[in-house]
C-alpha cells in the first residue's frame, strides 16, 4: 500500500496527464520525491503551470481513488508501476505511458510481444487464418497481445491458448468490468496464461473514447502489430498507425480482393507494411532481438505434407475446387456434380491427410 500509494496521489492530481507524469519521473526519479519538490524545482518542467504546481502542493488523494485501491488489495489485483521490474520496457519508449498498469496474471518475456488485431465482424477465413498464426507464434514462445474484442482479438488470444503459449488482453475498461461479456471465460483463460492489464480504474466502463487511448499500450508493449481484416475506418488501423509512430514494425495478413474487410490491410501492404502468410514471415524480422529458439528449420518441417502427387484423380478434382475461404457443402455438390455421399467421404479423406479443414455449418476449405 505504502508503495503504490504515492502513485496514485500524483496520478490523480487534476491536470497531469501521461506526458507530464513522464516528464515528473525522468526529473525526480520517483513520485515521492516529485510531490515533495519545490515549487520552483516544478516550475522547471516543461508543461507545468503555476496552477499545476499549486494543485500538487494541495493535493489530497480524492475518496474514489481510496475506493479503488481497496478494491485492488481486496481482489488481488497487481499494481505494476514505471519504476517496476515487471513494466514491459518497450512501454517505457512511447511518449505517454500509463504512470501504472492494473494486473490480473503475470507479466512475462517482455522482449516476446507481437500484437495481433483486427475486425469485430470477421469473416471465418479471418477467424481460422488469426487462430493459426497465432497458434505458430505461440510456439517461438512468442506472447500474443491483443484487446479481448470478438472476432480477430478473441481469435488471436485463443490460437496462443490453443498452442499453449502466453497471451495478455489490453482492456478498455477496469478490471472488474469484462467486455465483451460473451469473453468472461476467455478473460479468465486469459489471466492464468499469461495477463490481462488496463490502465483504467478497477470499475471503469468500456466507453468509447477508452479504446483508441488503450490501442497505444497494446502496440506500445510489442515489437510489431499485425492485422488481419481491417475496413478503411477499422479501430485495428489506429493501432497499425501508433505502432508505426512508436518505431515498431506494422505486418498485414492479405485478404481477398473482393472483401471489403480486407480493403484496410491491403492498404497497409500498399504503404509499406510487410505481407504476412505465416509465423516465419514475421519470426524472420525479430530472431535476433528475442531470446527465442530458432525453430525455422522445425516449422519449415512441419508444412511438409501429403504431396498433391499422392492424391487420387477424385481427390484431386475435390482439392482444386476448393480455396482458402469457405465453401458450402452444397456449393461443392453443384460445383462438382458430384454425389453429396461421394463427395463427403472424399472431403473426410483430405481433412485426415491434414489438406482440407471443416468449418461449422458445413463449410470446407484449404489448409494454410
Amino acid at each position: 500500500m505504502e508503495k503504490i500509494l504515492p502513485w496514485f496521489v500524483l496520478k490523480s492530481v487534476p491536470g497531469i496527464g501521461n506526458h507530464l507524469f513522464k516528464r515528473l519521473i525522468d526529473r525526480f526519479h520517483s513520485p515521492e520525491l516529485a510531490l515533495k519538490a519545490s515549487g520552483k524545482d516544478l516550475s522547471e518542467i516543461e508543461g507545468m503551470t503555476p496552477r499545476l504546481v499549486t494543485a500538487i502542493k494541495q493535493h489530497r488523494l480524492p475518496d474514489r481513488v481510496k475506493k479503488d485501491i481497496d478494491l485492488v488489495m481486496h481482489n488481488g489485483y497487481k499494481i505494476v508501476t514505471m519504476s517496476d521490474i515487471d513494466y514491459p520496457p518497450l512501454l517505457l519508449q512511447i511518449p505517454d505511458p500509463p504512470p501504472f498498469l492494473y494486473v490480473l496474471g503475470h507479466l512475462i518475456s517482455p522482449l516476446n510481444n507481437i500484437a495481433v488485431v483486427g475486425s469485430r465482424n470477421a469473416t471465418r477465413y479471418g477467424i481460422s487464418s488469426t487462430q493459426q498464426l497465432c497458434k505458430e507464434l505461440a510456439s517461438f514462445e512468442i506472447t500474443i497481445v491483443s484487446g479481448m474484442a470478438l472476432g480477430i482479438d478473441s481469435a488471436a488470444h485463443e490460437g496462443a491458448l490453443l498452442g499453449k503459449g502466453h497471451t495478455i488482453a489490453v482492456l478498455g475498461s477496469g478490471l472488474e468490468v469484462i467486455y465483451p461479456k460473451e469473453n468472461r471465460k476467455l478473460f479468465y483463460e486469459i489471466a492464468e496464461k499469461g495477463a490481462v492489464i488496463s490502465e483504467f480504474p478497477l470499475r471503469a466502463e468500456p466507453e468509447p473514447k477508452n479504446f483508441p487511448i488503450r490501442n497505444r499500450i497494446i502496440s506500445g508493449i510489442c515489437l510489431g502489430t499485425v492485422v488481419v481484416e481491417a475496413t478503411n475506418k477499422s479501430g485495428s488501423l489506429i493501432t497499425a498507425r501508433l505502432a508505426a509512430e512508436q518505431g515498431r514494425d506494422v505486418f498485414a495478413v492479405p485478404g481477398s480482393i473482393h472483401s471489403f474487410k480486407s480493403i484496410g490491410t491491403h492498404t497497409l501492404i500498399k504503404q509499406g507494411a510487410k505481407l504476412v502468410e505465416h509465423a516465419q514471415d514475421i519470426m524472420e524480422e525479430f530472431l535476433y532481438v528475442m531470446d527465442v529458439p530458432d525453430r525455422k528449420e522445425t516449422l519449415n518441417q512441419d508444412r511438409i505434407g501429403p504431396t498433391l502427387a499422392s492424391l487420387s484423380s477424385d481427390e484431386s478434382l475435390v482439392y482444386d475446387a476448393l480455396e482458402s475461404y469457405p465453401i458450402h457443402i452444397d456449393d461443392l455438390v453443384q460445383k462438382l456434380s458430384m454425389g453429396p455421399g461421394k463427395l463427403s467421404s472424399i472431403l473426410l479423406q483430405l481433412e485426415l491427410k491434414g489438406m482440407v479443414k471443416q468449418s461449422p455449418g458445413k463449410f470446407f476449405s484449404l489448409t494454410d
